[in-house]
């Protein structure tokens, strides 16, 4: 059974998992899954943390298509792109900077997945209303 005190640290937690999922997956720097591909390491090992890294994502995805659909993800993410819009028109980041934009993108990929593994939560606490898939008993 879901537990229903969900708060701020579980959201923080989310998020975690998601940047943690994001950014093993790929990120700018040589430390990633995609960078891991090209190396010489065993095959085995990169398609065992394939599979690893392929049910997070299952998980993630499935979870904030199920809780925003698809106009709340290109929400989430018109509010997190705002974000590094208004980064850049503060100066604090520069168009030619390509990896800083990679790397707040790959941030923002990140909040987006939190919020859809978060949404439905919120949504009960505002509304009282549940989001199910389906229902025991």
């Amino acid at each position: 059974m879901a537990r229903n005190d969900f708060n701020f640290g579980s959201f923080l937690l989310r998020f975690v998992f998601a940047l943690a999922l994001v950014f093993l997956t790929y990120n700018p720097s040589e430390y990633s899954w995609v960078a891991w591909l090209m190396s010489e390491t065993p095959m085995v090992y990169k398609a065992a943390a394939a599979v690893v890294l392929l049910i997070g994502w299952a998980m993630y995805l499935r979870a904030t298509w199920n809780s925003l659909g698809p106009v709340g993800m290109v929400l989430a993410g018109a509010f997190f792109g705002i974000v590094i819009w208004l980064l850049i028109e503060w100066g604090l980041v520069a168009l030619d900077d390509s990896a800083t934009l990679q790397w707040l993108g790959l941030f923002v990929l990140s909040g987006v997945l939190a919020v859809g593994m978060s949404w439905s939560h919120v949504r009960r606490r505002m509304s009282g209303q549940y989001d199910t898939d389906e229902i025991e008993g």
